[in-house]
């Protein structure tokens, strides 16, 4: 699995991240597990077309004790095994890591 991991997060930080995470409704019905949803525009035409029958789709965020990981894979909601679920396009992929990064600055989470 491919991923985008920060380590080192402090507990208080921490606790303000699952807050936030929590009180934006992103919890997945796994524990610590969080889902960023994908803008529309970023889909690919695969993605789009599946987005009735498959979406929404989104990647996946874990937290730690002290670390968090993006996964740089696109997951749809509706199903676990399909064509359109794939590893995040370069497009997607940079705009998830600059969305969790502007997050966490916002939060004034050192990274």
């Amino acid at each position: 699995m491919r991923y985008f991991l920060i380590d080192d997060i402090i507990d208080e930080d921490m606790t303000k991240l699952e807050t936030w995470l929590k009180e934006q409704e992103l919890q997945s019905l796994i524990e610590h597990l969080y889902h960023f949803k994908l803008p529309p525009k970023l889909l690919t035409a695969l993605q789009k077309e599946h987005v009735p029958t498959c979406g929404p789709f989104y990647m996946a965020l874990e937290t730690g004790p002290d670390w968090i990981k993006l996964e740089l894979l696109v997951r749809a909601k509706a199903i676990l095994r399909c064509a359109c679920i794939a590893y995040a396009t370069q497009e997607q992929e940079r705009y998830m890591i600059s969305y969790l990064e502007n997050l966490l600055q916002e939060l004034h989470i050192p990274i």
